[in-house]
């Protein structure tokens, strides 16, 4: 299941374009449950990406940098020795 949340985002439809309208103070959450799919591959020369994929083939890819990347894998290492979620 995909969630999009966008704040404060209008959209205008004219012969059959779409057209963002409104000032750009725009945010957004996107959310996703029920993972079924995750790739990660190198992006471009400096970054990696992670891509994930529900049920219904909704799709999020997130470029991070090495570091970034480095964070992510430190914070899942500290969850799978500290939580018995992983057990």
């Amino acid at each position: 299941m995909l969630s999009i949340d966008i704040d404060q985002f209008m959209l205008e439809l004219k012969d059959g374009a779409f057209k963002s309208v409104g000032p750009s103070n725009k945010e957004a959450t996107i959310k996703m449950y029920d993972v079924e799919g995750v790739d990660v591959r190198e992006y471009g020369d400096k970054r990696v990406k992670i891509a994930f994929e529900d049920e219904q083939g909704s799709e999020i890819e997130v470029a991070l940098f090495p570091e970034q990347a480095k964070a992510v894998a430190t914070g899942l290492e500290m969850l799978e020795e500290e939580s018995d979620m992983f057990e």
